[in-house]
């Protein structure tokens, strides 16, 4: 059973389903195009999201190797020590953030602990004081099938690839495939 939780954008709490969740940073949403308007929501959220990656102005804290870290850590320590959700892939992006989790706890529990404890991190790191680090909203769709879930992980894991950061997903420092990466080359030694 899902459950609806109206906010500025809809959002449903599925018990039992993985989650795709994507959140930006406050002040980096593109400008709006007029073609999204005539795209259905799943294509939109990747026309949006492309956009997000070759963005050439707006915030871009994430770059920072330091920031990036520390969300990295919010990410694991939410999984691992809050047992917010189980963390099956995520990327941390120049402006935004994409994760694929099995949640826990209630959507809005975790993404509030994920994204309060990084923004506070972040903006210390940076020396901003009560700035907004980022957009209150976030996007999230439950994952229907394993054929989704698979499409989702090289959705997310590929995402730095298709901005032009690296040319293969195990370089992005900041992606669950890098630690794929590394514990295949280490197994290799």
């Amino acid at each position: 059973m899902a459950f609806y939780h109206p906010r500025g954008l809809p959002h449903w709490d599925p018990e039992d389903a993985a989650i795709f969740l994507t959140w930006r940073l406050h002040g980096s949403l593109p400008a709006p195009s007029p073609e999204w308007d005539r795209l259905p929501a799943g294509r939109q959220f990747v026309a949006i999201d492309r956009s997000l990656d070759r963005l050439g102005s707006g915030p871009r804290y994430l770059d920072n190797p330091a920031v990036a870290d520390r969300v990295a850590s919010a990410l694991r320590f939410g999984a691992r020590e809050l047992h917010l959700y189980e963390l099956f892939a995520w990327a941390i992006m120049p402006n935004h953030v994409h994760i694929l989790v099995k949640p826990q706890a209630p959507l809005a529990r975790l993404t509030h602990a994920v994204k309060t404890y990084s923004a506070r991190e972040a903006n210390r790191l940076l020396g901003r004081t009560e700035l907004p680090f980022w957009q209150k909203e976030s996007f999230d769709r439950w994952v229907r099938d394993g054929k989704e879930f698979d499409n989702i992980v090289r959705y997310i894991e590929g995402n730095p690839v298709k901005a032009g950061l690296v040319s293969s997903p195990q370089e992005w420092p900041w992606s669950s495939a890098h630690k794929v990466g590394q514990e295949a080359d280490a197994t290799t030694i």
